[in-house]
């Protein structure tokens, strides 16, 4: 999920009674409710971040490990030397209790990987002891609603000095995830069924993601072998439209069996579910000097090589065979 839905998480959940525990529970709270998010820095390196991201910072090990550390920063910046006293009085500050604090940021990080499982972007939720991806194909990365309950309950918690509408918000956003957790499951099988009805096998892989705002309607991606297919299902009438369109997947090509060996297209290779590929010629004048292969995502087709030819599309990866080799 976005930054802004595991603010309001940490927030919720302190304004629903925890920020009381101890010294610091709202803040640690919703730095430990983005902690996990830690993994941006490799914007920073040379390493493919796509590859990296939602894999060493939210796997079994970063939940065990980023709370410990967390509560280790918080026990230490209360140990700080205060220029000025505290805003409030002691009998209005709870005292920082080690305990409490380790509890909080547990909460906190295990929050954040719960929303980011429900996604269609994946994450990998036993790194680094096992790679593989999970995908909740529930909610929207980007989710409003998610954003009104959550931020609702916050503001009205603060301006009431209560803590029932937090509480409130995170029962509703709590409620809705289920749901539409137990929705993309049942969407998933009405898809498959279809499908084999009217062509009379088995996907070989199938999506039945979220799309944003409309929690009624969801994007449907098959992997038909040798190339996939896309539509809507909707809750509205329970049906699902293909689109008359397919996308080949181009994997046969000699070329693409050389770019898929290349740094950057195999670290994209790593994160891609429903890869594809896009082959343009290369020129130099009025030379063709090699191939110019691009892959994409399915989940992600409207930004990638359909619309975006390059190296800095955000969800492709491209390299050049040499004309040469391409054959």
């Amino acid at each position: 999920m976005d930054n802004i839905c595991h603010t309001l998480t940490g927030a919720a959940l302190g304004e629903a009674g925890l920020k009381a525990r101890t010294r610091f529970g709202n803040a640690t709270l919703m730095i430990a409710a983005n902690l996990p998010d830690l993994d941006v820095l490799v914007y920073a390196t040379s390493a493919s971040p796509i590859a990296f991201r939602r894999g060493w910072t939210h796997g079994l090990l970063a939940q065990l490990l980023l709370p410990i550390a967390l509560t280790a920063v918080m026990w230490l910046v209360d140990r700080l030397p205060r220029r000025t006293p505290p805003a409030r009085s002691d009998s209005a500050s709870p005292p920082l209790h080690v305990g409490w604090l380790l509890l909080l940021s547990y909460i906190g990080v295990g929050s954040h990987v719960f929303l980011d499982f429900l996604n269609n972007y994946g994450v990998r939720l036993l790194a680094p002891f096992d790679w593989r991806w999970f995908y909740g194909d529930a909610v929207f990365i980007v989710d409003p609603w998610l954003w009104l309950m959550l931020g609702g309950g916050v503001w009205l918690a603060r301006r009431h000095r209560t803590p029932q509408p937090a509480q409130g918000g995170l029962v509703f956003a709590l409620a809705y995830a289920l749901v539409m957790l137990m929705s993309a499951q049942a969407a998933r099988g009405a898809v498959a069924r279809t499908w084999q009805q009217t062509r009379g096998t088995v996907p070989v892989a199938l999506m039945v993601g979220p799309r944003p705002v409309t929690p009624l309607t969801r994007d449907v991606i098959v992997d038909a072998g040798d190339h996939y297919e896309t539509g809507t299902f909707s809750w509205i009438d329970g049906t699902v439209t293909f689109d008359r369109a397919a996308t080949p997947k181009n994997a046969g090509d000699p070329a693409v069996r050389r770019a898929s060996q290349a740094p950057a297209v195999r670290a994209f290779l790593v994160w891609a579910r429903f890869p594809f590929w896009v082959t343009l010629g290369e020129r130099r004048g009025q030379q063709v000097t090699g191939t110019r292969v691009i892959v994409g995502d399915m989940r992600f087709a409207g930004m990638g090589p359909l619309r975006v030819v390059g190296d800095r599309a955000r969800f492709t990866a491209s390299t050049v065979v040499a004309a040469n080799r391409a054959k």
